[in-house]
């Protein structure tokens, strides 16, 4: 069995009963998400450093807004705008210089609803009957003992048990639970001893190589299409007291459909390993993508870095070891030091082999292929020898098969199964 840790989205039953509360506990978390970035700029200002989640949490345990959420909420929140802080500082220091600090959560005299994370402690769970007890902070108790009694509905097929945490989220219309439970789930054995590489990338977000000389790529258009659509001007808008409030509502949407993107590119690709027997995945680790051979931060440019930022490699990573853990599957992080420049079919390493619109061109032994097909098929060899046992001619190797995402039915398919639209 397989411990691991799972999202579930409930509605709130009895909405209407707990909205007023739920506002106050989202306005609260805004406030002392204000006064810790206050806190944050003035040290900032004062010392050219970034104060700790523990520093943050010190200088701000006693304040009157700490107490206007159970302690493991406010805890949350200053664990929060740690982490904004700290991925901001890493973008500037890799060389996005367009990178903003975490905002302030105001607009005029109004502070927006944030989301609210309960911990186990401030947690009551009557599975029997569909019920969350939430803890309120002291401030917003009218007696000792209130409480927020919150009725949830999630799909039929859900089980709620083992909860580590209740997320409020604030949706732009209502709240929703987003609810993590710790599960067990049965690990399958291993579909086969193949192996497969992946390669990651902006304009390809990925391709894989399989043992038997197959390759697909996995183009990144969807999300670009995504982002330049809903960080338009008409969208984008930001004043001095933040984004309006169609900007954010846009900036959830395109978060959901990324979201719904990586989910479902992790699990076609767990499919697909199904199918060709893939025991062991080698994906690339684009940890060292930010520096130089000499270990120094590398400029990838003002548009090349904000593509690196935004396209979360890490993140579907995760995803796909967790799912392909489920069956069995290994996924290893191994290094793409040099493998866009080696020739995966005789080995000699030279950077004019990489020529235009993604083609490797090899003089040495003549091949011609998709570059990234190139740098996977040298991803997967990072663990086996073994060569691929199919076709490896140019004309296969030059253009792979391509699977686009189909938005209507949320699924990859075949590029000649999409329907282009004029």
């Amino acid at each position: 069995m397989l411990e691991t840790t799972r999202t579930y989205r409930a509605k709130i039953g009895n909405h209407s009963q707990v909205s007023d509360d739920l506002d106050n506990c989202g306005h609260s978390a805004s406030k002392l998400w204000n006064v810790a970035r206050y806190h944050a700029q003035q040290e900032w200002d004062d010392t050219g450093e970034i104060p700790s989640e523990a520093d943050l949490k010190r200088e701000l345990k006693d304040h009157e807004r700490y107490n206007d959420l159970h302690s493991q909420s406010s805890q949350r929140v200053l664990e929060e705008l740690a982490e904004s802080f700290n991925g901001w500082f890493k973008k500037r220091k890799n060389g996005d210089t367009d990178a903003n600090p975490p905002g302030y959560r105001k607009r005029g005299d109004n502070h927006p609803r944030s989301t609210v994370t309960w911990k186990q402690n401030g947690i009551k769970h009557d599975s029997k009957h569909n019920k969350l007890r939430l803890s309120k902070g002291f401030n917003l108790k009218q007696h000792r003992s209130d409480f927020i009694l919150v009725e949830y509905e999630t799909r039929p097929d859900v089980t709620v048990e083992n909860i580590q945490q209740v997320r409020v989220v604030w949706n732009g219309d209502q709240w929703e639970l987003h609810l993590v439970c710790k599960v067990e789930i049965p690990v399958e054995d291993a579909p086969g001893d193949n192996t497969a590489g992946i390669d990651l990338g902006i304009k390809n977000y990925l391709a894989i190589a399989y043992d038997d000389g197959n390759a697909e790529l996995y183009p990144g258009n969807v999300l670009k299409q995504d982002k330049h659509y809903f960080t338009r001007d008409e969208y984008d808008t930001e004043g001095e007291n933040g984004p309006s409030q169609r900007a954010l509502r846009a900036r959830q949407k395109l978060s959901r459909r990324k979201d719904h993107f990586l989910h479902a590119l992790a699990k076609h690709i767990v499919e697909r390993c199904i199918d060709h027997k893939v025991g062991r995945i080698a994906i690339g680790d684009l940890s060292e993508i930010r520096e130089d051979e000499n270990g120094e931060s590398r400029n990838w440019g003002k548009r090349g870095n904000k593509k690196l930022h935004g396209w979360e490699f890490d993140r579907f990573t995760t995803l796909l070891e967790y799912k392909a853990e489920e069956h069995g599957i290994l996924v290893d992080r191994t290094s793409e030091r040099d493998t866009s420049k080696t020739c995966s079919c005789c080995g000699r390493k030279r950077d004019a082999n990489r020529v235009e619109r993604g083609l490797y061109v090899c003089e040495s032994c003549g091949v011609v292929m998709n570059a990234d097909v190139n740098g996977a098929v040298n991803i997967r060899r990072k663990i086996t020898q073994n060569p691929p046992t199919g076709d490896m001619s140019n004309g296969r190797l030059a253009r792979p098969v391509a699977y686009l995402f189909n938005q209507t039915s949320g699924h990859f398919v075949p590029s000649e199964q999409v329907d282009c639209k004029p």
